[in-house]
Parts: C-alpha cells; structure tokens; sequence
C-alpha cells in the first residue's frame, strides 16, 4: 500500500512535468552553444533573448531559481526529495539553467553554514533573484596550487579592514558587482592560520580589474586589484583570522561545479554526433577503433553521473562530501578532456580548424583547448589526486 509521501511526491512529479512543459520556451530547451548562453544576473544584467528573459521570470515567480534554499532566503523551500525530482524533469526535456551563479553554486552554501542571520537575509536574497553577480577571489600570482600562501592582506583600521594586493584567475572580475575574498589578517600566524573570509563590493574604490586572454582566443579570467580599499567590518564572513575552514568548504563546492555536478544543461552525445560525421553500416560506426572508444566514454559518463546524483543527495540530507570533492573535480575534468579528444578525432581535420567561415567548427578546436583548463582551474589535477590519495584512500604521505 502507497504511502502519503509517495503519493505527493507522484502529484509533484506530474505537476513539475506539466508546468515545466507549459513554462519552458522551446529555445531554452536547446543545448547550449558556449559561456555567453548563459543568464548570468547583476546590476547591469541583459538578455540573450526574450525566451530567456521569459524563463528565468518564471521560474524566478515559482521560486525554483535555488528550489532547495528556504523561502526566507528567496529559495522555494523544496525537501531533497523534491529537489531531485524537479532536476531529473528539467534533465528529461532538456531545461537550461535560468542563471548561472557563483552566487548559487559556491557563496551560497558558505554563507548558509558561518555568516550571521543579518548577513544571511542582506546577501541570500539578491543571489536568488539575480540582482547580484559575485566573483571569486582566491588564487594570486604566487599562490595558486598553493594558495594558503596567499599575500593579499587586510589591516584592520577600527571600523573598516584596508585591503591591498591582486588575484588572478578572477573570472568575470570586469563584469561581477561583488567578489568573495580571501585577505590575510595576521602575517605572524602559520600559513593556514591568520586567513579571513571578506565580501567586498566591486565598485568599492581601489578595485581594478584586467582581462587576461586564453589560447582559446577568448577567455573569462581577470587580474584584479585592490589598492587601499575600504571594506565594512560587517562584511566579514565567519571568525576573524578563520577564512581558512570557509575557504575549503566552499572549494568542495566550486570542485564539484568544474566536475560537472549539478549541472542541467545538455550536451549532443559523442555517438550522435560520430553518425553524423563518420561512414556507417546499419546505422553502426564502421570505424573499429573509435567505437569502443565512444561507448567507453559514455558508459563511463552514465556512471559518473549516478555517482554524482547519489552524492549529491546525500549531501541534501546532510552528509558530508568532504574530500570526495576532488574526486568529481579531477574524474569530470579529466573526461571532459578525453571527450573533447573524442570530439576532435571525429572531425579530422574539421577538429583543428581555427579561423573558418564554419564558425562551429572552429568553436570545438577553441573548446578542446580550453578543456585542458579545466584540469588546471579549481586547484590541478595533481592536486586533486594527493588529496584523494590522502583523504579517501588513506595512503601514507
């Protein structure tokens, strides 16, 4: 005999299907062609297109922009349980995201476990309706695998902190409205110690930034600069001199956004894309070598991706992901990278087109390059395989 719960959770389904089917513009269900697809919010926010505007207002009124956080916070409230069906019909018709956040998938969850009530009510908020747009300030020019080595410094000046020093790596600095800080507060005190967590709003005078260009030709990361700038005490997130603790928080969450988790948006799979591209014979690949490599790759993906949803669910419930982090970060990376190996192989010499009138074609060769930053990005490859090797498999040093 059913139970109460299941039986809501069927109604829910078929509710969130029909609305998702009634509400989502047939363009918004497309995959998506590069970063500037995306709905990205803040001060000075545009549209690609009235369909795009048109979803994020809707899903913005049924408060499915973050459907997990609670309703004070602008969040829909909804149990995992929810949650999980609402991304597995958005998964089934193929919805976009209706904005891509840092605000979303990494400030967020800090701010929910160290900031203050207050904090919580005046940043949450504009997250969920999009009016802020927030940029990440960790790596420096010298510290960037290592990055508790960081310099850029913080004084404290009675009722404000002076900050002084630059990031690298800042993607969407030059757009951003906020930025997320790492600031040294205490030079004496051990490396890892003597960190704090800052919130400082991009238009604060002394921030600059400048753009830094990619082998892809185009590229969403900054330098950015801070020269004596005035930051409000209450913009201080978690204990003075303990942004370290938040900081490895809020990298299991910016790990598992580069990996892949999460996501809803839809990628042409490899073999649709090899039938279109290579001879076949009965509607079969006839290239012997590069078929068990596709199907190689899109098992592995199926079970990545389960790995992630069980993952992630547990964490909705409480459970702590912890160093496991690292391993969707360097596993999701790293096959994104044989992906796009895939992808170039199955082109030939389409695959290393770089200036063409086939603008697609050139878009993958700039694509396979930039997957390869993916591994770099979000602490290395390298990286990710000593934390794994010490935090999940116990090895010795």
């Amino acid at each position: 005999m059913e139970t109460t719960t299941t039986k809501d959770l069927k109604e829910f389904r078929l509710e969130t299907r029909q609305w998702l089917e009634e509400n989502c513009p047939k363009s918004m269900r497309l995959p998506l062609k590069d970063s500037t697809d995306y709905y990205w919010g803040g001060r000075n926010a545009s549209f690609a297109s009235e369909d795009q505007k048109i979803w994020f207002e809707k899903m913005l009124e049924k408060k499915w922009i973050v459907p997990y956080w609670d309703s004070q916070y602008g969040g829909g409230g909804l149990s995992p349980e929810e949650n999980n069906i609402l991304t597995q019909e958005m998964l089934r018709i193929g919805c976009r995201k209706p904005i891509f956040s840092f605000g979303i998938s990494m400030l967020g969850p800090a701010l929910h476990k160290f900031a203050t009530e207050e904090q919580k009510i005046r940043f949450l908020p504009d997250i969920t309706t999009g009016k802020t747009w927030w940029c990440q300030g960790y790596s420096e020019p010298n510290a960037g695998s290592d990055l508790a080595g960081l310099q850029t410094k913080a004084e404290d000046k009675d009722d404000h902190y002076l900050v002084s020093g630059s990031k690298v790596w800042t993607s969407y600095a030059d757009k951003a409205d906020w930025i997320f800080c790492l600031v040294r507060t205490d030079f004496d005190a051990p490396k890892h110690s003597g960190i704090s967590f800052l919130l400082i709003d991009m238009t604060s005078e002394g921030v600059g930034t400048r753009p830094i260009k990619l082998i892809s030709g185009k590229s969403p990361f900054c330098e950015t600069f801070f020269d004596n700038v005035r930051v409000p005490k209450e913009n201080l997130i978690g204990s003075l001199n303990d942004g370290w603790t938040i900081a490895k928080y809020l990298l299991t969450h910016e790990r598992q956004m580069i990996g892949g988790v999460g996501e809803t948006d839809v990628r042409k799979a490899v073999h649709q894309i090899a039938l279109e591209n290579l001879p076949t014979k009965d509607s079969i690949l006839t290239d012997g070598v590069l078929r068990p490599e596709i199907a190689e790759l899109e098992m592995n993906d199926a079970i990545f991706e389960m790995t992630i949803q069980r993952i992630t669910d547990e964490a909705k419930t409480g459970v702590n992901a912890g160093a496991l982090s690292s391993f969707f970060k360097y596993y999701g990376t790293e096959q994104n990278v044989t992906r796009m190996e895939l992808l170039t192989a199955i082109r030939g010499k389409d695959g290393l087109v770089w200036e063409s009138e086939n603008k697609k074609a050139a878009s993958e060769t700039r694509m396979f390059c930039r997957s390869k930053g993916n591994t770099i990005e979000g602490g290395t490859s390298e990286v990710q395989l000593g934390i794994i090797s010490k935090r999940i498999l116990n090895l010795p040093s």
